[in-house]
């Protein structure tokens, strides 16, 4: 052998040392060092995951009443590759499950690793396919909601979709806390896809999701749902909407928008709803499109979605507004002869032949327009939207519903005498219904601007309180002094003046009414209002009706107001609020 040769065998011995070295230390890395990641990975390989839903929260009210609730159902699918007689299959799934046996076998044919072929099953339906033993078809454990009272607050609660998750509400608003952690089945599959029989299934549990207590309380809002949808069969109004709050807090109690939709049964149309919103769009459009549009409108909730002029309620902003600016006091002297020429127009007071000599305060009670435009010309556009600022009406409310609407208003600069007029009584400018409650609520409680809410604590499954739900709440949007002296004038509205039908013997009632006339003008559409609380002296309840075009008498004080008294009759003493004397008739 030449030396040559002898060097060339030398290098291979060693090539070859080497490489059976390198190879040991991976075989080392990959069998010891990195065990586990790889038999995960085998695992992955060989196991077949089947997702299973964990339940969602509850949603409770006040008085720990379900309001949002959970129902055992069943989801069946099919698993291609473990199926032996797909005609089977694919007939016994459509007779029991009730579906169209050509869908049913598409499915069963795909060729995916798993197909569903329906969710939500019932429990009698998914017992009997189980008992079938039809090799390739999966029976799963799944939750569904359930409203256990069904049209109650449809348009506050919501609902969830198939796969569970919140679509409208406090169900959307809180699907982060109300959603739970999803657990899963695996079972041991061939290369195949096929179960391994003797492999027992490895189930991992889910985390059910959080619950939410919220402020509504299911009698009160009963009561008062039972109330506005018999007001709109009286009245044969669009809609009638009332929202119960706490002034003080912002904690909603009720909230209303009549008629409401089965929650249980969310995409039946109810029928003619909302016939007179129908446009020219419309005519043209597909009945897919007509269907989703009746749907979107059934479920809109009108007091946090729409804007509306709020009319004579909103004198209250204009009174404060001059209480606060100093430049009116309650026994300024003035006169209404029945209208009030602004800008060469002439604007009527709702009493045509005019009220006559009147001091403030009694033009605060008679609601008097003139009164007003001449009030706001006092206080000015510069300051009143000052207040308004102040009252929170140029932002959203910040309440913990989905899609709340903003306010429109005239930019500062276009307000003329005509606009600054007619914005003192309520019109030319749009709020939403809540908007205007919360601005009322600060009037009267003494200047503190609230954040209407409905969540107030977070649970977890066994009931303990994990979470206090906080919101803003900013102070000096009136004066005490002010705030004080509108109670008083709000009283008088109640006790001598156009709300005297919300009167009740016994109890200290403070409110305005609101006959506002819908856009074009002149079309003959109202709607009327009331906004009252109790009792004055510490307001603990503020309510606010709207009747959106009655048929007949229109006038808030005349169809509005009376059923805040009515309200109040039941809901007063149910509040612990006792009968007592006013203050300034004690001795």
């Amino acid at each position: 052998m030449t030396l040559k040769s002898i060097k060339k065998a030398r290098i291979m011995c060693m090539v070859t040392v080497i490489c059976a070295l390198c190879l040991g230390v991976r075989l080392y890395y990959l069998c010891i060092v990195r065990h586990n990641y790889y038999s995960e990975l085998a695992r992955d390989v060989q196991e077949r995951t089947r997702k299973i839903k964990s339940p969602r929260g509850l949603i409770y009210d006040r008085n720990g009443l379900i309001i949002a609730d959970n129902t055992i159902v069943y989801t069946i699918s099919v698993v291609h590759n473990q199926i032996t007689d797909e005609k089977l299959v694919s007939q016994k799934l459509s007779e029991i499950l009730e579906l169209d046996i050509s869908e049913v076998e598409k499915k069963v044919k795909k060729r995916s690793i798993r197909e569903l072929i329906r969710t939500n099953v019932p429990e009698e339906k998914a017992k009997l396919i189980e008992e079938m033993q039809l090799e390739g078809v999966k029976v799963d454990a799944d939750y569904k909601r359930i409203y256990p009272y069904g049209e109650l607050a449809s348009k506050v609660i919501g609902f969830t979709g198939a796969d569970n998750q919140g679509i409208l509400g406090l169900e959307v608003n809180y699907e982060d806390i109300l959603t739970g952690v999803p657990g899963s089945i695996n079972t041991v599959t061939t290369a195949r896809g096929i179960e391994i029989e003797g492999e027992p299934e490895r189930r991992e549990e889910g985390t059910p999701g959080c619950n939410l207590i919220t402020s509504l309380d299911v009698n009160l809002q009963m009561y008062a749902q039972e109330m506005a949808e018999l007001v709109r069969e009286r009245h044969k109004a669009k809609r009638v909407c009332i929202i119960m709050m706490n002034p003080q807090n912002g904690e909603i109690y009720a909230m209303v928008d009549s008629p409401e939709y089965d929650l249980n049964d969310p995409f039946t149309i109810i029928e003619n709803i909302y016939d007179t919103d129908s446009s020219e769009e419309l005519a043209s459009a597909s009945d897919a499109e007509i269907i989703n549009d009746k749907r979107n409108r059934m479920w809109r909730c009108f007091p946090t979605n729409d804007t509306y002029e709020p009319g004579s309620i909103f004198k209250i902003v204009t009174a404060c507004s001059a209480l606060e600016d100093g430049v009116v006091s309650v026994q300024d002297q003035f006169y209404c002869p029945g209208y009030k020429l602004v800008a060469d127009r002439r604007i009527k007071c709702h009493k045509t032949t005019g009220h006559g000599a009147e001091t403030f305060a009694q033009g605060f009670m008679n609601s008097c327009n003139p009164v007003f435009m001449d009030v706001g010309a006092r206080v000015g556009a510069e300051s009143l939207y000052s207040h308004i600022e102040k009252l929170g009406l140029f932002e959203k409310t910040g309440i913990d519903l989905p899609g709340e609407a903003s306010s429109i208003f005239h930019k500062p600069e276009n307000i003329g005498p005509l606009e600054l007029a007619t914005m003192s009584f309520g019109q030319s400018f749009q709020i939403t219904p809540l908007q205007l409650i919360r601005a009322v609520s600060a009037v009267i409680n003494g200047g503190t601007l609230v954040t209407p809410h409905l969540g107030m604590y977070v649970t977890d499954s066994d009931g303990n309180i994990i979470k206090k739900l906080e919101y803003e709440e900013e102070s000096g949007a009136v004066s005490e002094e002010t705030s004080a002296t509108m109670r008083i004038l709000l009283r008088s509205v109640v006790a001598e003046g156009g709300g005297n039908k919300a009167y009740i013997e016994g109890y200290d009632i403070g409110g305005k009414t609101a006959t506002s006339e819908k856009l074009p003008r002149g079309n003959g559409r109202y709607i009327s209002s009331f906004i009252g609380f109790a009792p004055v002296d510490n307001p603990e309840i503020i309510t606010l009706i709207m009747i959106d075009e009655p048929k007949g008498v229109y006038y808030g004080g005349t169809i509005a107001a009376p059923v805040v008294g009515e309200l109040y009759k039941n809901i007063l003493p149910y509040l612990g609020i006792e009968m007592g004397e006013r203050e300034d008739e004690q001795e």
